[in-house]
């Protein structure tokens, strides 16, 4: 059986490798406050929620599907969360009960105890699904409930118990073998069990089949390992088949743990937007292809996660736009704008719902960030030779139709030189049809864009009140020259505002 949660027709590979530039999407856009609400302390759901997030699908059904899924589990959030304390139950009690051993004896019996917890675990799941099935309406559940309740039939429960009676040999094995060379066993079968105790009538008056028998000496050690050596050449298939029975029902409750898992932190992080009155919208994915990028309300997920009040959010159409340059005031909350963006991005691509009112945007082959760093002794050279060794990384990876975050990239040498050389690289990436987010006071590069419309772009710039106040919202304007730098100067030192000028 499979869960098929995750995949219409595969398994979701939690052992598949992180991206190679997951640490820095991490650091950049502040994930692991996403992935730990949606964990909520469960290391498990941590590692489940980072590689689905992270592996940022492309193919548009997919992503519809794990949509419809979670709407589901939205909407049965107490079922879902049922399903998935059976699917852990299976696997806590694999760790306490099943001890393999190294002969074939010891691995029949531990088998035979893991199978018979898990045929009551089964039953539960069983019980869900003919219990609450038609609560469901996505493709995925609906699947899944209907391999249970096809799989795990009556009849299927009434077998599997039988046989684990029979697995047990209260009555002794039954071995049957032919003597080979030197007058050792071959061809050892273990055969059907002796027939049930006879009442002593029965044994008074039925005769017994012509047999020889030897009986142990209670002390006869050499002869006891001898006849467990015989014993374990009769069981030695039975043994290899239960085990595998075992490994087949756990690798589907790993399964079923770990694709629900994601569902399970999607609704932690839902019901905690929720409690701050934040807004969540199921988005609309389209193609590679075309370049849509349009959004109401949108805000910084991670951001209200890491405090207590709600965060300001942003309206964009940029629809049929390639780049999206973002200027003004320093601390106007163009980062945050940016980080929301990329985490929007991010959480659509693996099918979940965003922090927006509404949210329409193309998928893109991968998500990628540049984003300044603070110099610090790991650097093996100067901040600006360390921009241009990783923005040769992000070249060696990006494919068309990627998104790339630029946030103060290339300042750490003059505007001029930084202005060209940024200029340069996104004018190369717009020909390679890759979609940019620059936020920058790089003015030069600003104005040569805005003059020549490289690329189409639009022109975002976080907005300052004449006396100074940031309203942390972005508006659709020509970039300025200045980025109000003053103003951080007096509130700071000087404790007052600068005016408009």
């Amino acid at each position: 059986m499979k869960a098929l949660l995750m995949y219409k027709d595969g398994d979701f590979d939690l052992g598949r490798p992180l991206p190679w530039n997951a640490a820095a999407l991490k650091q950049d856009l502040e994930l692991n406050t996403l992935f730990n609400v949606m964990a909520l302390g469960d290391r498990f759901l941590f590692d489940v929620a980072q590689r689905a997030v992270l592996a940022s699908e492309c193919d548009l059904e997919t992503i519809r599907y794990r949509q419809d899924i979670l709407r589901d589990c939205l909407k049965n959030a107490g079922i879902v969360s049922d399903i998935y304390a059976i699917a852990v139950e299976a696997d806590e009690g694999h760790r306490k009960l099943y001890w393999a051993g190294r002969h074939p004896g010891s691995i029949l019996w531990g088998a035979v105890d893991l199978l018979q917890f898990l045929v009551g675990v089964l039953k539960k799941l069983r019980r869900i699904a003919d219990s609450h099935a038609a609560a469901f309406e996505s493709e995925g559940f609906s699947t899944l409930f209907a391999v249970l309740t096809r799989e795990l039939s009556d009849e299927y429960f009434v077998t599997v118990e039988r046989h684990l009676k029979h697995l047990q040999f209260r009555h002794g094995v039954l071995i049957s073998a032919k003597l080979g060379r030197g007058n050792k066993g071959s061809d050892y079968v273990l055969r059907q069990p002796n027939a049930p105790e006879r009442s002593w009538l029965e044994r008074i008056f039925t005769p017994s089949p012509p047999a020889f028998s030897y009986q142990l000496q209670p002390r006869d050690d050499a002869g006891a390992r001898a006849l467990s050596a015989l014993r374990d050449q009769g069981v030695n298939f039975v043994a290899n088949a239960t085990a595998q029975s075992v490994d087949h029902i756990l690798g589907f409750f790993n399964l079923l743990r770990t694709e629900l898992g994601f569902y399970v932190g999607c609704t932690n992080l839902y019901k905690t937007l929720a409690n701050k009155d934040e807004a969540a919208c199921f988005p609309e994915p389209l193609a590679e292809g075309m370049r849509s990028h349009s959004f109401r309300g949108l805000y910084d997920v991670c951001l209200t996660l890491s405090m207590p009040g709600r965060v300001v959010a942003n309206d964009v159409a940029a629809d049929g736009r390639d780049a999206a340059i973002i200027t003004g005031a320093n601390r106007g909350g163009k980062s945050t704008f940016l980080r929301s963006i990329g985490v929007a991005q991010l959480m659509m691509q693996c099918g979940m719902f965003v922090g927006a009112q509404a949210f329409s945007a193309n998928v893109c082959s991968g998500v990628f960030s540049h984003y300044k760093r603070e110099e610090d002794p790991s650097m093996k050279s100067g901040k600006f030779d360390e921009e241009l060794t990783r923005m040769s990384e992000i070249a060696d990876h990006v494919k068309p139709n990627a998104l790339l975050l630029f946030n103060e990239s290339f300042a750490a040498t003059n505007d001029r030189e930084g202005s060209e050389i940024a200029r340069q690289i996104v004018s190369a990436l717009l020909e390679k049809k890759i979609k940019v987010f620059f936020v920058t006071h790089l003015y030069e590069f600003t104005r040569a864009l805005w003059e020549n419309r490289i690329g189409c772009p639009i022109f975002l710039r976080a907005e300052r009140q004449p006396d100074g106040t940031r309203t942390f919202e972005l508006v659709e304007a020509e970039p300025l020259e200045t980025s109000y730098g003053e103003d951080l100067y007096k509130e700071i030192f000087l404790g007052g505002r600068a005016e408009a000028v």
